[in-house]
């Protein structure tokens, strides 16, 4: 404990030291803001951001995390303490940095038996990393069985002093990040054994409110006439799809998943579980109150926004403290993701054309009995990480574990993935560790793009019997989880690993922090009980909530 002790007291001098240094060509950070140099710790603290109290797993006892900021080009050390002690829900964890490529640095991906053993009760991990060539809208959160889901998530922003867009906007700080999140009432090591668990919550900024419950607080964003604020849209969900807009205003989009875009004005848009998107707002309306709204894909606007449910208010400078009394209107400009564009770079890698790839992978998914399967096997988490087996010499997908679940890569070779879906759950939000890529198909689209496609690192996997297509060029030596973001999902199976020239992977990711090798030791002495998440208990109280069950699930 002393160990952990003084690295976070190291780790928040350098952080100390960078906020005199950091140039002022981006925001500096603001209270509550860490920079990217610093220690955070997973604790369990009783909140109630709707107004219905309950435990849950945070970072720093907040929800969402506290903004982590960087500047284009920084290096990253963030010291993740583990003090979990609550033991209905998991008391190990883990911490993903969703969108970071960590080229050369799979150890620090922070994906619980992929790249890592989670981090136990009492213990840390130094996550240190770079992304020199990466600016943008991130997150973090934890990628341990479904413990995101119980409040293990927040922002991630690098910012570039030299954007190629700064021109369309005045305001881009703390003010104008934006989280879109669900919300639960019963913690999740419950509900994963409920088949199609689902909610009508939505928290923005972490305060919302329920059907039934207090006129709790509400989300405030604060503009000033005339200015122009780059919003920085992140949809943390569990579960649900948003559909985003604010009475009275369009939106520009100039950013997807970290990867600028051609600017496409739109008056609502529609995002998926782990995707973000930067949009403009120009506070062009008259000093007022305006709804700002996230309706979840599980409710209407009929019924979605009853008493301030999926809101938030923006508020023109000088207007009164009240609730807008702003009506919301059918978009008539919505987002297609076929109209976005790559800003930089454009074009897909390789020849165009369908299947004219190096590697042309097909991935059929299908549910039986809430199970899902890609090509015919469920995801189910190896003992030893994926990581590990490599180092350990293991090269081919024959030697690689879970069997069936892990697919063999050669180096530098351009990708082209098609992945068709079918069962309950759609449209899936498909997230690819380690690469952005282009999206050649959309979900639902029936034309192909290999000229400027849109870059990113989630997409729809379209409705039932539809299928998308990406492009990546194998560049990052390592193990990569390729997984459905609805972490329900994730948790019943739809994941698979894409592991990229494991012969190459020992040098890519030379040396391997020591404190990495101590962690499979100490998460495999650990007892049922320091492992937590309700055991039996849990099962019970999910067969009293449900008859739709899953089988009795050995804890991850």
């Amino acid at each position: 404990m002393f160990i952990h002790i003084l690295i976070s007291s190291f780790i928040a001098s350098i952080n100390a030291a960078a906020i005199v240094s950091r140039s002022q060509s981006y925001p500096l950070p603001q209270p509550g803001v860490l920079g990217p140099q610093t220690s955070i710790t997973v604790v369990n603290e009783v909140i109630a951001p709707d107004g219905f109290p309950r435990s849950a797993t945070l970072v720093d006892g907040t929800f969402p995390g506290p903004l982590i900021t960087a500047q284009k080009g920084d290096t990253f050390a963030i010291n993740v303490i583990n003090s979990l002690t609550d033991d209905t829900m998991f008391k190990s964890t883990s911490i993903h940095w969703h969108g970071i490529h960590q080229n050369g640095t799979n150890y620090a991906d922070g994906t619980s038996f992929v790249t890592q053993c989670p981090i136990a009760q009492n213990h840390s991990f130094l996550h240190t990393f770079s992304a020199p060539n990466q600016a943008g809208t991130y997150w973090y959160h934890s990628h341990y069985s479904i413990q995101y889901c119980d409040g293990l998530r927040g922002p991630l922003v690098i910012y570039d002093p030299n954007d190629p867009l700064a021109y369309m906007y005045d305001i881009d700080d703390a003010s104008t990040v934006i989280t879109l999140s669900d919300w639960y009432h019963t913690v999740a090591p419950v509900l994963r054994y409920i088949i199609g668990t689902t909610t009508n919550i939505t928290l923005i900024n972490g305060l919302g409110r329920y059907t039934g419950g207090p006129p709790s607080e509400l989300a405030v964003i604060n503009v000033e006439q005339g200015k122009r604020y780059r919003m920085r849209l992140i949809a943390m969900s569990c579960d649900p799809s948003f559909t985003f807009s604010i009475d009275g205003h369009n939106l520009t989009v100039i950013e997807a998943d970290g990867e600028l875009t051609e600017p496409l004005v739109v008056d609502q848009l529609s995002i998926l579980a782990g995707q973000r998107y930067s949009v403009v707002l120009v506070a062009n309306n008259s000093v007022d109150n305006y709804w700002i709204r996230s309706l979840p894909n599980t409710l209407t606007s009929s019924n979605g926004f009853v008493g301030g449910m999926s809101s938030a208010i923006l508020r023109y400078q000088g207007a009164p403290v009240a609730d807008p009394i702003t009506i919301s209107t059918a978009g008539q400009n919505s987002l297609l993701e076929t109209n976005l564009h790559a800003l930089i770079n454009p074009g897909a890698p390789g020849i165009p054309g369908y299947g004219n790839a190096d590697i042309n992978l097909h991935l059929n998914v299908t549910n039986s009995g809430g199970t899902f399967l890609v090509n015919g096997t469920p995801f189910r988490p190896p003992t030893v990480p994926v990581l590990l087996q490599i180092l350990s010499g293991a090269q081919d997908a024959s030697q690689l574990l879970p069997a069936g679940s892990v697919i063999v890569l050669g180096a530098n070779q351009v990708v082209e993935l098609t992945m068709l879906t079918t069962g309950p759950g759609s449209p899936h939000p498909i997230h690819l560790h380690g690469h952005s890529f282009d999206v050649v198909q959309s979900g639902g689209s029936t034309t192909f793009n290999y000229v400027s496609p849109v870059r990113r690192d989630v997409v729809s996997a379209g409705g039932q019997g539809q299928q998308m297509v990406i492009r990546w060029t194998t560049d990052n030596s390592g193990p990569w989880f390729l997984h459905c973001h609805v972490d329900w999902h994730l948790d019943a199976g739809f994941a698979i690993v894409m592991a990229e020239s494991p012969s190459d992977t020992s040098a890519h990711v030379n040396p391997v922090p020591v404190d990495w090798d101590e962690l499979c030791p100490i998460f495999k002495s650990l007892s049922p009980s320091q492992l937590g998440g309700g055991g039996i208990k849990a099962y019970d109280e999910a067969r009293n909530m449900s008859t739709a069950i899953f089988s009795l699930i050995p804890n991850p």
